[in-house]
């Protein structure tokens, strides 16, 4: 552990093109115009350019965004950025916590989880699929920068095998079947999260949440529109990314 995106870089021409490499992988690389061989891209450093047929292009260093958005292979809808940043926040996520997740799916968030809870701190993820679990581990194996998550292939009804978690996170299609096992998993006051995308969801959420002896904090969507990097005509993208779903959060009480 500890490489991270290690060995990752981002193309760019600054013109719109964009692409994310594993230069330790690649033998060579297409390009715009043309292919050029990933020895050679080694020796040109992270933030310096190079040509290729007279075109000019940028190698910049991978970032953790870079990876999910860009080279993390899925076969699940993953959680967008705009969702996992305030996900940190409301689950109170720092070095050393402990947090459980409920629907690992790609694994997107659970690398997240882990380089926010540090060496320190261990995720444990649940995942039903057992077509996703290679996959999943896969993903780790590319990124994962501490040996500090726990993946278990089964479902959370059949138990939480965790207790006194600061934290828990679930993306499951009907996650009011698993409130009862969570709230035994979570610590007095702990935080949960959960992402739906529909809002008849959102109201059996809060219904069994409060059955659960659970404090609902809050429900909500976030909107992110982006900008065409233009100085002269500065105006919104065309197209937007319209919805990709609503985060709850709450808190467990005990009494």
């Amino acid at each position: 552990m500890g490489e991270g995106t290690e060995g990752k870089v981002v193309i760019i021409d600054g013109q719109g093109f964009y692409k994310v490499i594993d230069l330790r992988a690649a033998k060579t690389v297409g390009l715009p115009s043309g292919h050029i061989e990933a020895h050679v891209l080694m020796q040109v450093g992270e933030g310096n350019s190079f040509e290729l047929k007279g075109k000019k292009y940028y190698l910049l260093p991978c970032d953790l965004y870079d990876y999910i958005m860009n080279y993390l292979k899925r076969r699940t809808q993953i959680v967008y950025p705009k969702e996992a940043g305030y996900i940190l926040l409301k689950l109170n996520l720092g070095p050393g916590k402990k947090v459980g997740e409920g629907g690992t799916g790609s694994g997107a968030l659970t690398i997240i989880f882990s380089r926010a809870v540090g060496p320190k701190g261990h995720v444990y993820t649940y995942e039903r699929r057992e077509d996703l679990i290679n996959l999943i581990k896969k993903n780790y194996e590319e990124v994962q920068e501490f040996d500090n998550i726990t993946l278990h292939n089964q479902l959370i009804e059949d138990g939480v095998r965790e207790r006194d978690l600061d934290a828990f996170f679930l993306d499951l299609k009907e996650p009011w079947l698993v409130f009862e096992e969570v709230y035994k998993a979570l610590k007095p006051g702990g935080h949960l999260g959960l992402i739906v995308p529909t809002l008849n969801q959102i109201s059996r959420v809060i219904k069994n949440l409060e059955l659960n002896n659970f404090y609902i904090a809050e429900a909500l969507e976030i909107m992110l529109r982006n900008y065409k990097l233009n100085a002269d005509r500065l105006r919104p993208e065309d197209v937007m990314v319209g919805h990709t779903g609503y985060l709850v959060f709450a808190r467990k009480l005990l009494t």
